[in-house]
């Protein structure tokens, strides 16, 4: 059975002009490519006439980047949204928390997720153990995810790529299949 006969949601995370700045979310981005991938995959889906749903992080603190009183608030370019295409707004890491939707892929009759975006090891990663444990069938993309290099608490420097791919291996067939844009589009 394919992901459109499953009727599957397109979750695209907080892709935000506010990420480009790679120096203040920590140097070194991975998957430099990962919003192509996500607009060569919103294209599919659209194409496909299945349900996407645009999330956007609005930071409670007016200095980041991602708060609503900067430019890098704006979700990118390559993944603006379709009139008919939900906008949820959330405040913290998970896509589930303090907005509508889970009630709304529920009420759609939406069981299994696909998701997209920006940052593997904080908002994909808590998205998607949530979706996971609210029960969703849940694919990440992992070509269609990045991160930023991260410092440890020993002031330790962490690659961006170890980081990425630490946060994937523990979401793998836990909380989520990952798999590739790739994979992805030929089981659409």
């Amino acid at each position: 059975m394919s992901l459109k006969d499953l009727n599957t949601a397109l979750l695209l995370v907080d892709i935000q002009k506010g990420f480009e700045d790679e120096d203040y979310w920590g140097g070194n981005r991975n998957n430099k490519d990962a919003e192509k991938k996500c607009e060569e995959i919103l294209a599919k889906w659209r194409a496909a006439e299945l349900p996407v749903y645009h999330i956007m992080h609005s930071s409670q603190d007016p200095k980041s980047l991602l708060h609503e009183s900067h430019p890098g608030f704006e979700l990118c370019d390559e993944i603006k949204p379709l009139p008919n295409e939900p906008v949820i707004v959330k405040n913290v890491n998970s896509a589930f928390i303090g907005t509508n939707l889970k009630e709304t892929l529920e009420e759609k009759n939406i069981n299994t997720v696909v998701i997209v975006g920006l940052t593997t090891n904080h908002c994909i990663s808590t998205t998607t153990r949530m979706s996971g444990n609210l029960g969703f069938n849940t694919f990440l993309i992992s070509d269609a995810t990045a991160t930023f290099d991260r410092k440890g608490i020993n002031g330790e420097v962490f690659s961006a790529e170890t980081i990425h791919q630490t946060t994937l291996a523990n979401l793998n067939e836990e909380f989520a299949e990952v798999i590739s844009t790739e994979e992805l589009l030929k089981r659409l």
